[in-house]
């Protein structure tokens, strides 16, 4: 074998290197980004006793949200499959790069690491009797997530806005609320991300999160937009015991 074809198999071999490198990211972002989607449709079937009275039209409004979930979840398993068909066909590390960074910013809006931008709902929750607890706040955003929003901003009467992730909580008292550790105070101001007629209508099903605000002597007015921005962002602390598996 002459020394040429020798430089060429090298060549070849640390590409292939760098291919299985680059689709061991994706998969492992791909694989984060479904858990993520897949919690939110099981809190979605979970919450089911609340549906019990709705009308019909609130029900449509339901099941077409499920039914686009079903759809990005295939769309996100059909990217993969794509991917790695393109790997194993010899497309280059190039294919694999630009998948990974395409995943990597649809996954840093959902951990809310960058700003977003797009269509959505924005509202305000007022509290004068100081009924409004942490269960009502968390009902909320619980709820928005359920229907498909991609990224939620909330805000206290000081002006302050939080990004609320993944993992966010709500604890405190009526009237003086702590989420992820910063107390906010009444009128709170929520902005999320997503399709306004289904964000809009999930909040409004009867028994569901703008009956329990008013159950709890609050109000919450909603207003859809074509665009709004949520511009606030959570520093991502590094985990203290789980590591990537083999």
């Amino acid at each position: 074998m002459s020394s040429e074809g020798k430089h060429e198999l090298h060549t070849d071999s640390s590409g292939s290197r760098r291919s299985h490198a680059v689709f061991a990211i994706i998969a492992a972002l791909l694989l984060g980004g479904l858990g993520v989607a897949i919690a939110t449709q099981v809190k979605t079937t979970g919450s089911g006793d609340a549906l019990d009275s709705a009308s019909p039209a609130d029900l449509l409004v339901v099941l077409d949200t499920v039914n686009q979930r079903e759809a990005a979840l295939r769309q996100q398993v059909s990217g993969l499959e794509q991917t790695l068909n393109e790997l194993q066909q010899g497309g280059g590390p190039q294919a694999a790069l630009d998948q990974a960074r395409a995943r990597l910013t649809s996954l840093s809006i959902q951990i809310g690491t960058v700003p977003a931008a797009g269509p959505g709902i924005s509202m305000t929750v007022t509290d004068p009797s100081s009924g409004v607890g942490p269960d009502v706040i968390l009902d909320l955003l619980q709820e928005l997530r359920a229907a498909g929003a991609e990224a939620i901003e909330i805000r206290g009467d000081d002006g302050a806005a939080l990004r609320v992730g993944v993992d966010s909580w709500v604890a405190g008292a009526a009237g003086r609320l702590e989420v992820d550790g910063q107390v906010l105070t009444s009128p709170y101001g929520v902005v999320a991300i997503g399709d306004p007629p289904t964000l809009a209508a999930a909040l409004n099903i009867p028994g569901g999160v703008v009956d329990h605000v008013s159950r709890s002597g609050g109000r919450i007015t909603i207003e859809q937009s074509g665009q709004l921005t949520v511009a606030a962002l959570r520093e991502i602390e590094p985990r203290q015991y789980a590591q990537p598996g083999n």
